[in-house]
């Protein structure tokens, strides 16, 4: 599903021949599953050095294919019924940024820490629809129109393209009104709890696939602390883990 996707390699190119694609991406998976350095990449395993890894991490993610990898599996589970397209479900998530670098800041809940947010939307089941990395100190309710526009078009069933939930569950974090007014706009129910007021019956029976979806993203220990200072490296991680919760 990856090779189609992956830029080509020009004809005639100076110096040795390129480690193999595969070999890469078996590479860049093993720093992502350990969260170990890219120094430290064994070259015992066959994966090429850390830097080549690297290089080739940065190479695909300036291509945008594992942007395109999460886009095409999400048409997939479309096309097989997977998706559940009657709600949707937000929330964010603290990790600590060793190293620091853009979208970082000192964080409010980890004894002002160096650390970056993840906010994420997932459908009915759980489905990573669509993550963004903010500073720890973000307000979750100001993403919430970015995180709704960020999910991709998704093909798979005749007509066009779906990219909106019917309804969006979040808990009290979540809480504006200016927001709702923004969800409505776009065809989407909110469904959130009230500062002041008790929880929405049912409401966190509905929210925990969410939660879940958090724990599984950040099994991955290079997701679970942040170590890359380009923002952009950082996202290629969070959508290979995507990609594979899919």
């Amino acid at each position: 599903m990856i090779e189609p996707l992956l830029p080509p390699w020009p004809e005639r190119s100076p110096g040795p021949k390129p480690v193999p694609d595969r070999l890469c991406l078996q590479g860049i998976l093993f720093v992502l599953y350990t969260g170990i350095p890219w120094q430290q990449l064994p070259l015992e395993l066959g994966f090429g050095s850390g830097q080549t890894c690297w290089r080739r991490l940065e190479r695909w993610q300036e291509a945008r294919v594992f942007d395109q990898l999460h886009r095409l599996l999400l048409a997939e589970l479309n096309a097989a019924g997977e998706l559940d397209w009657s709600r949707a479900c937000v929330d964010a998530s603290h990790v600590r940024a060793k190293k620091g670098g853009a979208a970082t800041c000192p964080s409010p809940v980890d004894r002002r820490k160096t650390g970056s947010k993840h906010h994420l939307i997932t459908d009915g089941g759980g489905i990573p629809l669509s993550v963004i990395t903010t500073a720890a100190n973000v307000n979750d309710v100001t993403q919430t129109p970015t995180l709704v526009d960020g999910i991709p078009p998704v093909a798979g069933r005749i007509g066009h393209p779906r990219k909106r939930p019917d309804a969006l569950l979040g808990d009290k974090g979540y809480d504006s009104n200016p927001n709702r007014q923004e969800l409505r706009r776009r065809g989407i129910l909110p469904v959130i709890s009230r500062k002041g007021q008790p929880d929405i019956q049912g409401l966190g029976k509905l929210r925990y696939v969410v939660e879940q979806t958090f724990a599984l993203l950040h099994q991955f220990k290079r997701l679970a602390v942040r170590w890359e200072r380009r923002l952009e490296l950082h996202d290629a991680f969070v959508s290979v883990g995507c990609s594979l919760i899919c």
